[in-house]
């Protein structure tokens, strides 16, 4: 089991690796903010330019389309020729701006330069404005009177159509609205008169509100892109979390198999001579082939022998769990007695338990049938439920082993003892593999923490539950229960019914 110390450690050194991974996150968030255009990170100015061109590119047939018909409805008021010219010069510049804007579509991302590109859309947009602009010339070929209504309407649509179409850049924005409002203002108040300065007002305000509502959308662009990176990022994070716990888990899985069959090796090659041993010290502590000179050598062989059932018990614990988890434990099932076997069970310990000073008693059910299971498996059980309460079980004190019907139709054994129980914060512990609560550590008969772990895999083995209730200083109570399903009822006789001719006929 991992140490206390290895675990504070351990939780430091994550510590550490997310305190230094936030602080490279922060830097590499101050170097993004300084190295972009947009003032936000680098690598959003290419999502914010490839939403440009894209916006360009779907509004230019609309905004060519728009520029035909303006010039068709100045026609009423200048000369076709003019009106002409003008529309041909909006729709080159135009068209300067597309093919910037397919270009940079075409160009290769990883060589993406934000400040060369901004410079060549904002040259670009700054023509097609200039082109915008020259509207204003229309007064110097038509009356000036008629015209100032047209061409205020002309300027609005143009700011409002171009403030839309280049919103994900906000300097592509401004330098093709602002000539033609310029332009126009200045015209009009030129002209004189309160008409004149009042449409002269509404252009500038118009600028001003098309240009605010061009950066709002970009905020808001620039938010929703913000957050698809933040939502790419989490996804990859949780992915790379994904494969780490796939690989950890895997490892852990390697691990576990490779300790399981390093455990049943070691036991086999363990057990071999154990027997020797136990087998020899037998036969020195029976002083079969003849007494001791030294009486000591007689205690020392039982002392061995001890010794060496003691590790033979735990070596076949160890091997065990090592084939249950390794899922090569194997039920010989069989009709058997969970009566006959706990009262075996309970004949082996009584003398330990008479040793002791303890009291076993033992209490079973009326008429219980038989089960399906494996005995040697269910006698295991038994045994280390009663072995583990009699061992912390104080002197005089008092050890109660009940089988009987469980309350959804199946069998339990029940072993509770008066001992010093359980604390609650421990019982996880002791349910674990290797797992020891702090009285086993102090008590002088101390084991592998493996007898409870065995009880629990072995009746999930027989689909049964495995419960535990203890409290301090009341003692302890743990029940082993077998379902229904395993319980070898006896079928109702069958009644032949007899026919109604021959009732009639034996009455006769």
């Amino acid at each position: 089991m991992t140490s206390q110390p290895a675990v504070i450690e351990d939780v430091r050194s994550q510590m550490g690796r997310d305190g230094k991974r936030t602080a490279q996150k922060t830097v590499l968030d101050a170097r993004q903010r300084l190295t972009s255009s947009s003032g936000t990170r680098a690598d959003f100015d290419f999502e914010l330019m490839h939403e440009y061109a894209q916006s360009r590119l779907n509004a230019a047939l609309p905004l060519a389309a728009i520029v035909t018909i303006l010039s068709i409805v100045a026609s009423f008021w200048v000369p076709v020729v003019f009106t002409s010219l003008w529309a041909a010069m909006v729709i080159l510049s135009l068209l300067v701006v597309v093919l910037m804007a397919q270009r940079f579509k075409n160009s290769d991302p990883s060589k993406f330069n934000a400040g060369n590109w901004t410079t060549s859309f904002v040259a670009a947009e700054t023509l097609y404005g200039v082109s915008w602009s020259t509207i204003a010339l229309f007064t110097l070929v038509a009356n000036p009177d008629a015209l100032t209504p047209v061409m205020f309407a002309m300027v609005l649509i143009s700011i409002a159509a171009n403030s839309v179409a280049s919103h994900s850049l906000p300097h592509a924005t401004l330098m093709s609205t602002l000539p033609v409002t310029v332009t126009v203002a200045i015209n009009l108040i030129a002209f004189g008169g309160t008409l004149n300065y009042t449409l002269a007002a509404v252009v500038v305000c118009g600028e001003a509100f098309f240009v605010y509502l061009a950066r709002q959308m970009h905020a808001s662009e620039l938010e929703t892109i913000t957050h698809q990176f933040e939502k790419d990022a989490l996804i990859s994070e949780l992915e790379e979390a994904r494969q780490m716990s796939d690989e950890a888990r895997r490892h852990a899985e390697q691990a576990n198999i490779a300790k399981s069959q390093f455990l049943a090796t070691m036991s086999h090659e363990l057990r071999t001579p154990l027997n020797a041993i136990i087998g020899f010290s037998e036969v020195l502590k029976s002083e079969l082939l003849g007494p001791h000179q030294v009486p000591q050598y007689k205690e020392y062989a039982g002392d061995i022998h001890s010794s060496g059932q003691h590790l033979l018990n735990l070596i076949n614990e160890l091997l065990d769990l090592s084939r249950i988890e390794a899922g090569k434990y194997e039920l010989n099932e069989e009709v058997v007695s969970l009566v006959d076997i706990a009262e075996d069970c309970r004949r082996m310990m009584e003398l330990r338990a008479k040793s002791k000073g303890i009291e076993l008693v033992y209490n079973v059910g009326n008429n219980l049938p038989r089960l399906w299971g494996d005995e040697r498996a269910i006698r295991q059980v038994v045994l280390n439920l009663l072995s583990n309460a009699i061992k912390f079980t104080p002197q005089h004190g008092k050890v109660v082993l009940v089988v009987t019907r469980s309350g959804d139709g199946g069998q339990m054994v029940s072993v509770k003892d008066n001992g010093p129980g359980i604390p609650e914060d421990e019982i996880a512990t002791v349910l674990s593999s290797f797992g020891q609560g702090s009285l086993a550590q102090k008590t002088a008969e101390q084991g592998a923490g493996l007898g409870l772990p065995i009880v629990q895999k072995i009746m999930e083995l027989h689909q049964g539950r495995f419960d535990l209730f203890s409290k301090l200083r009341f003692g302890t109570e743990v029940i082993a229960t077998f379902p229904r399903a395993r319980v070898m009822d006896a079928m109702a006789p069958i009644v032949e019914k007899k026919n109604r001719l021959e009732i009639y006929s034996q009455v006769g």
